[in-house]
């Protein structure tokens, strides 16, 4: 071949690769020959934008399809499972919860406070874009150790812009959890939860429905923030993530809190077919979905959709993720109606153009068609992935490490209080001041419970509300660590004395095709998947973040668990306070504990290693199912679910919070710390009047379930004493004084 030929070519194929712009949008060969597949042709740089967002793995969920699966979802209470912005369940009297779980981990690893607040507007926007008035916020964070100054950046702006969204929406945030670990200091956890409640017969639905329905814009102008935000989201941090500020949205909470009113009141008019938000991948995400669940198709005009900004093009236009925007369905003679509604608040209404039967979405811009995609294809289409899955290394490694071959604690007092004052244990109350979690009112039991209890003004029932996870547990077990999550968030349900109806889950993971992350994801939703299917709570949402690594290092799996309790009567619930003199405290569940992923072996040894305590997932049903029937029929006083740092821990902050000391003699075994500081399943700390102890041991016998008498409610310390020895021997001011004073 001549030299000039051959240079020609070179230049051909060099330009042929530079034109391969779908790789830069996070799209691969084969899913671009997919997509051309499906178009029957190629598609323009409009069209491959769309495509590339709703195809990233955060919006089309391309690596967990086939694994999500696995969850049931269905169940007598449930009315909408997956698939829609939020789970709904019936909780009797015509009314409904709607909540739902997500992530927004790389935002707030890149613009703290942005990030967190926009996570907190989102999920909001899932509930009421339902019909449903929210009443409740969750959060469930993850940071690297406080000592790094990095960490501590990232724990303040996302703390700050939780409680400065929430705060200004008027929805309390009621509970939530965080933890430290080193495995999260480049790539914080951000996940939070919303509840809301509304009368059955108002629900409605992401749909396009209504041939020549008109499709409305309201809500904020568009502008270039959060541009490919999913696509961020759907790839591994680097050192370069501080340059994606561009893709973090930026929240307008005022502004949110008129749309929350005006859809709600549009909603209950009826003045509207269908509702979407816009959430990732923006009005692409809101046009496609919506049309996709109805069948139809739209016929859009960009010009109609108002700018912040001179110069946007289509495909900004199409990818912005600016907030605060709502897409609503209207038919055409609701839309002067509709504009009052809005206008009453200065909002503004937008139509952008009308719904069609053809099942395609026509983008026209300036007078030209910029689009033209099938629904289906874009918000449907992407491939489902089944990854590699290989057992990780370092697995059966940890498995075999015997904790107990340690080095005995010598001052078993000494390490209670220096498990009390780590900052997984510590009180987080100096976070929850920074939250309204009173506003509106109708909070019962707010942060520092088992789980939070909100009084439901419509029919005088109680929702209580968790949410929970462990990475370590996952990480030393992925199969079991599914299963803990589960049990450990029904279980804290339980403890208020409400009946778990439900779960939504947020699954953060690394990169899903490395074989041994892929391997963690599938075990822990087998795990999840089987606890839900014995303790009877079907899975109605949620959310899967992959891609949490900096560096080449993922975190820890850490699925976390939302879940949805149900009271007969707010006046039914129980707390975790010690709360009479002379009551007996009693250990209800089998007393088999381990060291294994446990606070503290982190804590006095500084490892993270071993096997954590098995679960039998009927006995924790049975143990749940007890619990509630005592609670309910009053015949204890307060309930604590044990959990980190074990009974130890649970005993000082049942103290803590009643304001009251205990007094316990218990047989101990050589294994003293084991027993004070292990941590296992299906066990809660309960206390009860002593003249009712053979009524409730009958109760527990008849229900295969273990009850031990540990000691009395009463003093101002927290004595522990064992055949004559003592044990533990602290004054309450002293174990406040460590419990308190860490943030």
């Amino acid at each position: 071949m001549p030299e000039q030929e051959h240079d020609c070519k070179h230049r051909h194929e060099q330009q042929h690769d530079r034109d391969k712009i779908w790789r830069k949008l996070g799209l691969t060969d084969r899913e671009y020959s997919m997509i051309v597949g499906q178009l029957g042709r190629e598609p323009n740089a409009v069209e491959l934008n769309m495509y590339s967002v709703m195809w990233s793995e955060h919006c089309g969920y391309k690596h967990s399809k086939s694994s999500l699966k696995l969850f049931p979802t269905g169940g007598p209470r449930v009315v909408q499972g997956p698939g829609e912005n939020a789970g709904v369940l019936d909780i009797g009297d015509g009314y409904a919860a709607v909540f739902k779980i997500e992530s927004h981990n790389h935002p707030s690893a890149v613009e703290p406070y942005q990030g967190a607040a926009t996570g907190v507007g989102g999920i909001l926007r899932d509930i009421f874009t339902m019909g449903a008035q929210p009443i409740a916020f969750l959060n469930s964070l993850r940071f690297g150790p406080l000592e790094d100054d990095h960490s501590r950046y990232l724990f303040d702006g996302v703390v700050s812009g939780i409680g400065g969204y929430g705060n200004c929406v008027g929805i309390p945030t009621v509970a939530g959890e965080i933890y430290f670990e080193p495995c999260y200091r480049g790539n914080p956890l951000v996940n939070v939860m919303c509840v809301g409640v509304m009368p059955l017969e108002r629900m409605v639905l992401g749909k396009a429905c209504g041939i020549d329905n008109l499709v409305v814009l309201a809500g904020a102008r568009t502008g270039r923030d959060g541009i490919h935000g999913v696509t961020f989201a759907s790839e591994v941090l680097s050192d370069q993530s501080e340059e994606d500020r561009p893709a973090v949205q930026v929240g307008d909470p005022f502004l949110g809190k008129l749309l929350i009113d005006a859809t709600l009141e549009a909603v209950d008019n009826k003045l509207v077919a269908g509702v979407q938000d816009f959430g990732g991948a923006g009005l692409t995400c809101a046009l496609t979905e919506t049309a996709s669940r109805a069948g139809t198709g739209l016929e859009i005009e960009l010009e109609q959709v108002p700018l912040r900004e001179e110069g946007l093009q289509p495909f900004e236009i199409l990818t912005s993720e600016s907030q605060e925007r709502m897409l609503f369905i209207v038919d055409p003679k609701n839309l002067d109606a509709l504009e009052e509604v809005f206008r009453r608040r200065e909002l503004q209404l937008s139509v952008l153009g009308r719904v069609t039967g053809d099942g395609i979405v026509v983008v026209r811009h300036q007078g030209e068609i910029v689009a033209a995609v099938p629904a289906e294809s874009v918000a449907g289409g992407c491939p489902a992935y089944e990854p590699q899955s290989k057992e990780p290394a370092y697995y059966r490694e940890q498995v075999s490490f015997d904790p107990l071959a340690l080095p005995a604690a010598a001052d078993f007092g000494r390490s209670l209080l220096e498990l009390l004052a780590s900052a997984d244990i510590a009180s987080k109350e100096a976070v929850w001041q920074r939250y309204d979690y009173m506003v509106r009112t109708c909070t019962v039991q707010g942060p520092g419970g088992d789980a939070a209890v909100v009084r439901l003004r419509e029919s005088g029932r109680a929702l209580a509300m968790t949410v929970d996870g462990n990475g370590r547990h996952t990480y030393l077990d992925p199969y079991l660590g599914g299963m803990l999550a589960v049990a450990e968030a029904t279980r804290n349900l339980s403890c208020t004395g409400a009946e778990p109806i439900g779960i939504t889950d947020c699954l953060n993971f690394g990169n899903p095709e490395k074989p041994e992350v892929f391997w963690q994801f599938r075990e822990a939703v087998k795990g999840m998947a089987e606890a839900c299917r014995v303790l009877e709570v079907p899975v109605v949402g949620g959310n899967v973040s992959f891609y949490n690594e900096v560096g080449g290092e993922a975190i820890f799996p850490t699925p976390v668990v939302g879940a949805l309790g149900l009271l007969d009567s707010a006046d039914q619930q129980c707390t975790v306070g010690f709360c009479r003199e002379g009551d007996l405290i009693c250990l209800l569940g089998p007393v088999k504990v381990a060291f294994g992923g446990s606070q503290f072996l982190k804590n006095t040894y500084g490892k993270v290693a071993g096997k954590p305590a098995d679960i039998d997932l009927t006995m924790e049903k049975n143990m749940q199912s007890l619990l509630r029937r005592l609670i309910k029929a009053g015949l204890v006083s307060s309930a604590h679910d044990l959990s980190d740092g074990g009974l130890a821990v649970a005993l000082a902050e049942s103290c803590l919070s009643g304001k009251i000391g205990a007094v316990l003699d218990m047989p101990l075994s050589d294994h003293t710390a084991l027993e004070l500081f292990g941590e296992g399943p299906s066990r809660a700390l309960i206390a009860l009047d002593g003249t009712i102890i053979d009524r409730v041991l009958n109760l527990a016998e008849s229900a295969g379930v273990s009850l031990i008498q540990l000691g009395r409610v009463g003093g101002d310390m927290l004595l522990i004493r064992s055949g004559g020895d003592t044990i533990v021997n602290l004054e309450l001011d002293e174990i406040k004084k460590a419990y308190e004073e860490v943030f």
